[in-house]
């Protein structure tokens, strides 16, 4: 399993909300490249970004200090918040993300969707929201008249392969992860699953290891210490 450390970013800082909720912000640091060369020491491969000002404006806003992160750390990097045209994919592809992920326009442009599936093929991952069991959207402010699991259904006949998924009731509140809806995605769908959403101990991450999700995202638990990402990727190496 892959471990994939969090960087949320507004005006450039490396941020924490709480359920989404941009009043609840917490500022971990002003130097997000530092955060992440600090990740990439403890062993890391891959970094999770969220520009949380893009996911509002739908441009590319912290794409500077994104491009930044990745000359500066090593990480191979994978941005979402508010991509919505062939236009931010490409900007943040010739930037050197690694793999761009789209939100709400795979739910409301399905043919948008699988238009980049087919022409950037594993560049492209989907994020899937959860709240009550359907699809959230437009930062998580409304939801979708799909489950989770028929959109998932979609996307899989789409051809898309990662989907990052985040039960949203979970998020930046330490309270362990949906273990639940991780096992049953993995029991049905042929798609590298990556949890996200309340991972908050090694224990989680072990359980996580142990359903056989692609990967899960670290966020919260590693600005408060409650993981240390070290220990983390040590526990995922061994078991492979």
């Amino acid at each position: 399993m892959y471990l994939f450390p969090a960087i949320d970013l507004i005006g450039g800082q490396a941020v924490r909300l709480v359920k989404g909720d941009y009043s609840k912000k917490t500022v971990y640091s002003n130097s997000p490249t530092e955060v992440a060369k600090s990740f990439y020491e403890a062993g890391a491969e891959y970094l999770h970004v969220v520009d949380l000002d893009g996911a509002k404006s739908g441009n590319t806003d912290n794409i500077s200090v994104i491009a930044d992160i990745i000359k500066e750390s090593g990480l191979k990097v994978e941005v979402g918040g508010g991509i919505r045209s062939e236009e931010v994919i490409k900007k943040y592809i010739d930037a050197g993300v690694y793999r761009v992920i789209l939100g709400t326009v795979a739910v409301t442009d399905p043919d948008f969707c699988r238009e980049m599936t087919i022409k950037y093929g594993d560049k492209i991952a989907v994020g899937v929201d959860i709240k009550d069991g359907y699809v959230a959207i437009k930062g998580w402010t409304e939801t979708a008249e799909k489950t989770c699991f028929e959109f998932c259904k979609e996307l899989e006949d789409m051809g898309v392969k990662t989907v990052i998924c985040t039960d949203i009731s979970k998020d930046g509140l330490l309270s362990g992860t949906n273990l639940e809806l991780y096992k049953e995605l993995q029991g049905k769908f042929h798609i590298d699953f990556t949890a996200s959403g309340g991972v908050s101990t090694l224990d989680d991450v072990k359980a996580l290891m142990e359903i056989g999700v692609y990967g899960a995202i670290l966020g919260k638990a590693l600005y408060t210490g409650n993981i240390d990402l070290k220990e983390a990727i040590t526990l995922t190496k061994e078991a492979k």
